[in-house]
């Protein structure tokens, strides 16, 4: 189940590759996303040394008066990938062309996790292609709905 989507990466990019990761965060931040607050909206993945972070997402607290005064919403988040994954991303991070955005968060079992993919921005004819394939699917199922028995 998708607690918070990022709506525009799938329209924005062509995903290549899906890695799944674990996030740190504080207890008041996983309260928020549990109830659905939060937004992917303009976040990116950037890999520095040996780890992965998430930057430029918002999460704000679950309850602003219990949540320490310093408390930023759109702060650097860690993510926890394997030292491989690390290695996959900084590769594609340095690669001409290609960036690492946040898909979803969701849950799985008691844990958070973060669907990241290693992705290429698409071209503005590339978006009217997929929008025009889209509402084309669209008239297509209308049809066949409405000549159904």
């Amino acid at each position: 189940m998708s607690l918070i989507e990022n709506e525009r990466a799938r329209f924005d990019y062509e995903l290549l590759e899906e890695v799944e990761a674990g996030l740190e965060l504080f207890g008041f931040e996983v309260k928020s996303l549990r109830a659905k607050r939060g937004s992917l909206k303009g976040a990116r993945v950037v890999a520095r040394g040996n780890e992965a972070y998430l930057m430029g997402a918002s999460i704000p607290a679950w309850q602003i008066a219990n949540a320490p005064k310093s408390y930023d919403p759109e702060r650097t988040r860690r993510l926890l990938v394997t030292k491989k994954e690390i290695a996959r991303i900084s590769s594609a991070e340095g690669a001409s062309g290609l960036t690492i955005v946040p898909i979803r968060v969701y849950n799985k079992g008691r844990n958070l996790k973060i669907l990241i993919a290693i992705a290429r921005g698409r071209k503005k004819q590339d978006k009217r292609q997929h929008i025009r394939a889209r509402e084309e699917k669209r008239r297509i199922d209308r049809t066949l709905k409405m000549s159904a028995p």
